[in-house]
């Protein structure tokens, strides 16, 4: 078993006993935080991505109605007019992880000639490169909920070694070493007795 069978280590056990019990509270709410956090970055992801395929739906229809992107060569299809350039983001904490939050979607300048393309190319590049932010917004949130989860699963295995582990070994500890513990004090009220027989016997 690994343990000295002395009151020093009951009294050991019995603190780690107590430790184990009070963080196991804040790691099964930890638990808890992260699975809410994650269900609410998936759900937010299915939310963007439905709303994206409303935008691009829009889009598609309202470029028919304006001669539609075939009219152009694919070299110069309106989507090479969008061109991204880096995802700023910032740093938030979400249940103790450091998480990134979206700040802007950044596009690299490009010059194209106004003459060839028409007037609605620029509308149209507008609503692209707001289709484009929903992959950023998405982008984002899966390298979230990749964080996340890491931590969960490093919380989760805590939580179980806590529970299954840790409190149950520290309990039979404290059980085995109480049991020896009033053996060796029940042995030695029965060794006073004899001795005490003994000196009767000798006066």
């Amino acid at each position: 078993m690994g343990i000295k069978l002395t009151k020093n280590e009951q009294k050991k056990q019995k603190d780690a006993l107590r430790q184990f019990q009070r963080y196991l509270p804040t790691l099964q709410l930890k638990k808890q935080q992260l699975q809410v956090v994650i269900r609410e970055a998936q759900n937010e992801i299915e939310k963007l991505k439905e709303e994206q395929q409303k935008a691009i739906g829009k889009l598609s229809s309202w470029i028919a109605v304006y001669g539609g992107n075939a009219a152009f060569p694919e070299e110069k299809s309106i989507e090479k007019l969008v061109v991204i350039d880096r995802i700023e983001k910032e740093t938030g904490n979400i249940a103790g992880v450091s998480v990134p939050v979206f700040k802007e979607l950044v596009f690299k300048p490009v010059v194209y000639d106004l003459s060839y393309y028409p007037l609605w190319v620029d509308r149209a590049l507008d609503a692209l490169k707001d289709i484009a932010k929903y992959d950023a917004l998405v982008a984002t949130l899966e390298e979230r909920i990749e964080l996340l989860s890491k931590e969960l699963r490093t919380t989760t295995q805590r939580v179980n070694l806590f529970e299954k582990v840790k409190i149950p070994e520290a309990k039979e500890n404290i059980r085995v070493i109480g049991i020896y513990l009033q053996d060796q004090q029940t042995a030695a009220v029965v060794r006073g007795k004899i001795s005490k027989k003994k000196l009767v016997k000798v006066s």
